[in-house]
């Protein structure tokens, strides 16, 4: 493994909690024009983008040019394109369930209980879980055989996760659907798709800053701590509460992977 820049790494912290600061903030001015802070959830894809936008000007000089735009593209299209299929699926829609149930119970003003809970929160796990990005943009050195399958890995993540919410957004266009189970196509494989996807693409993100021992060793964090979110956090554990009260629930996750993707049993 080759050097690491650590000086422009460390200042490099500093912009990219700067850049997840500001994106959270206007999101939240926005959310109160609005009357509905469900649109943090549109910004958590942007911060990452944002993030890995001006790691990438910052690093010009320090990291080698093809890690430093692979690592922005990849984490750019993420982004974007989960922000902007949140957007859609919540248009027209008023505030999230989630935030009215935590705000109802908020000591003081709601509003400042949703910038210290959720928006200031948020931000902060933007920057511990891009660190990966951030490093792998400070290395000096050529990439290696660790970005190409890093790559890879990310690409499988893409396909699982954007495909499976275009799966379970046409199934949820049917009214006959309303109330019912999707599990079909990739959610016969895992109840969840798109979490697992998600997962493979942070893993794979980390795996391109592992060309260099110094950014895996800071960076490790981030791909744990999205494991620990998607699995035990806000992820499986709390929608699987929520998609245990319909009907079919039990059959399904008896035949079907809870998380890593596999074919379905015949016979639960």
């Amino acid at each position: 493994m080759s050097g690491f820049a650590w000086s422009g790494f460390a200042l490099n912290l500093a912009c990219a909690a700067a850049t997840s600061l500001a994106v959270m903030l206007v999101t939240f001015a926005v959310a109160l024009r609005k009357g509905v802070h469900r649109i943090v959830d549109v910004a958590w894809g942007v911060a990452f983008a944002a993030v890995a936008v001006v790691t990438c000007a910052a690093s010009a000089g320090d990291g080698d040019t093809g890690r430093r735009v692979l690592v922005t593209v990849l984490t750019a299209v993420w982004g974007l394109r989960l922000a902007v299929h949140i957007g859609r699926r919540g248009r027209g829609h008023g505030e999230d369930p989630r935030y009215a149930k935590m705000l109802a119970k908020a000591p003081g003003s709601a509003n400042l209980y949703a910038l210290r809970m959720v928006y200031l929160l948020q931000g902060a796990l933007v920057w511990l879980v891009s660190l990966p990005v951030q490093a792998a943009q400070y290395i000096p050195s050529q990439m290696t055989g660790f970005a190409v399958a890093g790559a890879l890995v990310w690409t499988v993540g893409l396909v699982f996760e954007a495909g499976g919410d275009a799966q379970l957004a046409r199934f949820k266009a049917d009214p006959a659907n309303k109330g019912r189970l999707m599990t079909r196509g990739l959610w016969s494989w895992t109840r969840h798709p798109n979490y697992f996807g998600d997962f493979c693409v942070w893993w794979g993100l980390f795996l391109i800053a592992c060309d260099s021992a110094a950014a895996a060793a800071v960076s490790l964090v981030s791909p744990v701590v999205m494991t620990l979110l998607l699995t035990r956090g806000s992820g499986k554990a709390l929608l699987e509460r929520h998609m245990s009260e319909r009907p079919g629930f039990t059959e399904y996750a008896a035949r079907t992977s809870g998380f890593f993707p596999r074919p379905p049993r015949r016979h639960p």
